[in-house]
């Protein structure tokens, strides 16, 4: 089979042409530049860039993250729009690029991964920024966090062997300049509109000297201290009984921290948008060289905002007239310490499953145990038990029962069944007791059977035997009519008794007084 042919030399880097012709017509005169986020987890950095990128999907991931920032230096919009054009760089209208933000995982397993984040010379430290995050929700972690990860900055920066000695001396050389260099921003209403030059900006101002304290630990990039989640100020306060003191002495505390660094602060809150988009203009003013204008906000405790190059000792010294109960010069963790949780958090109990061998055996044996126990007797015919409380008949009930009736009284007090004259002596019938108790259950069931003459004449039998024709169906009476006659005989029966007895008592009253007037 023969080869295939070659293609013409003029296809040979075909793609390789066209891609470098697009490259050429999509590149921008914006350097290139960079952002690291560094903090342990939980610092709310995800939250922070996700704001930054007006992406509401926030999405975590592990390692070393990847995301961007589009930079529109024209672009009007207020959180974007930059007043002094004589600092921007040389770009067109329209022209924009990407601002590369890397994100590192929490873990300090990968700081290794921090030499992709980070360029190679002098020029590319300069511009690239590193956001130290720390989160206000946990006050008692902020200082041993900032310091941890600015130490894990400076070994693979410094001590890691990537960066020649000149390097970092000039990228160490330009972070004191900037600092020196600093001046107040201008109020924004003298400015023009975007390309025009403010004479007053082009003054030579002499370089002052640096503090005792600035940028002793300069590791030669830039850096933003950011404290995320300021909105948990009212929550410290509320629950844990933080003070106006004590959120001076942690400001104190991570301004220090910044002076040493040669750091800027923001505090911001991503809930609330608060200094968000302030971070965001001046992330693109230290890459890009865009216009910052807005001064130190050090007035609201949960909106400082302090930019690289305007702190220093003397206004640091005025947080400690605040400061009543403490000193500045005690601890950080002497003072700001974890609070003991005052609600104890219940958590499900953990659930073991038991074996299935032990389940088994323990059911034979429960199985075991109930045949071998003895069984309770079966309750007797006709006999009562013994946990059954009757109440007895009262006794006039009792005496116009039996006056009523005298054949069945004695079916009432020996509670035995009389049919034919004969009594059966099988068992007492349910409902009556040995004393005489439920006579009024067996008096019904005396009732049920009863002559056929009486029945149709409507009497009442007056003795022991109950005829009963073979073939027919005893008669039954009225039980409700013969228990309403009953109870009436009973009541009239009671009040004779009672005249009776208060005639008696009027008799032998009148006797007594005889005899005592006889005497």
């Amino acid at each position: 089979m023969p080869a295939a042919p070659h293609p013409p030399p003029e296809d040979e880097h075909l793609w390789a042409r066209i891609l470098t012709e697009v490259q050429s017509r999509s590149a921008s005169n914006l350097p290139q530049g960079s952002v690291l986020v560094l903090g342990s987890n939980e610092s709310g950095k995800t939250s922070l860039i996700a704001h930054l990128q007006r992406n509401a999907d926030q999405k975590k991931g592990a390692g070393l993250e990847y995301h961007y920032l589009e930079v529109n230096p024209d672009y009007r919009d207020g959180s974007y729009a930059y007043q002094l054009g004589s600092a921007l760089p040389d770009v067109g209208p329209g022209e924009s690029t990407r601002l590369g933000v890397w994100v590192l995982d929490g873990d300090p397993v990968y700081a290794r991964l921090m030499r992709f984040a980070l360029g190679q010379s002098a020029d590319a430290l300069d511009r690239s920024v590193v956001l130290l995050c720390a989160s206000m929700a946990e006050p008692w972690l902020i200082y041993d966090a900032l310091n941890n990860w600015a130490a894990i900055l400076n070994d693979q920066v410094a001590n890691s062997g990537a960066y020649d000695e000149r390097v970092l001396r000039d990228a160490r050389d330009r972070q004191t300049r900037f600092w020196q260099e600093y001046v107040e921003p201008l109020d924004s209403s003298s400015h023009s509109e975007m390309g025009a030059k403010v004479p007053s900006m082009d003054i030579d101002h002499v370089l002052l000297p640096l503090g005792e304290s600035t940028l002793t630990k300069n590791l030669g990039m830039p850096i933003i201290v950011v404290i995320t989640k300021c909105d948990a100020m009212a929550t410290l306060e509320k629950e844990y009984d933080f003070k106006e003191e004590h959120f001076d002495f942690i400001q104190q505390h991570i301004r220090k921290f910044c002076l040493n660094y040669g750091a800027a602060l923001v505090y911001t809150s991503v809930k609330e948008t608060r200094n968000c988009d302030i971070l965001h203009k001046y992330l693109l003013h230290r890459i890009y060289g865009f216009s910052f204008t807005m001064p130190a906000r050090v007035v609201e405790k949960d909106a400082v905002f302090i930019p690289a190059g305007w702190d220093n000792e003397k206004k640091i010294s005025i947080l400690f007239e605040n400061l009543n109960s403490m000193k500045h010069t005690d601890s950080y963790t002497e003072h700001i310490k974890k609070p003991v949780l005052r609600r104890p958090i219940t958590k499900d109990a953990e659930v073991h499953a038991e074996d299935e061998q032990a389940f088994l055996a323990r059911q034979q044996a429960s199985f075991a145990s109930q045949a071998a126990a003895p069984q309770a007797p079966s309750p007797t015919p006709g006999k009562r038990p013994s946990n059954v409380t009757e109440s007895p008949l009262p006794a006039r009930a009792k005496s116009a029962v039996a006056g009523a009736f005298p054949a069945t009284s004695s079916t009432l007090n020996t509670g035995k069944k009389v049919v034919d004259g004969k009594a059966l002596t099988g068992g007492v019938p349910p409902g009556a007791g040995a004393d005489g108790s439920g006579s009024l259950a067996a008096f019904f069931n005396n009732l049920l059977k009863t002559k056929p003459g009486d029945a149709a004449n409507g009497a009442v039998p007056n003795s022991g035997q109950v005829e009963v024709m073979s073939g027919q169906t005893p008669p039954t009476l009225n039980p409700q009519a013969e228990l309403q006659r009953m109870l009436s005989q009973t009541s009239s029966t009671a009040e004779n008794g009672d005249d009776e007895e208060l005639d008696a008592n009027r008799q032998n009253g009148n006797a007594e007084e005889a005899t005592v007037a006889s005497s």
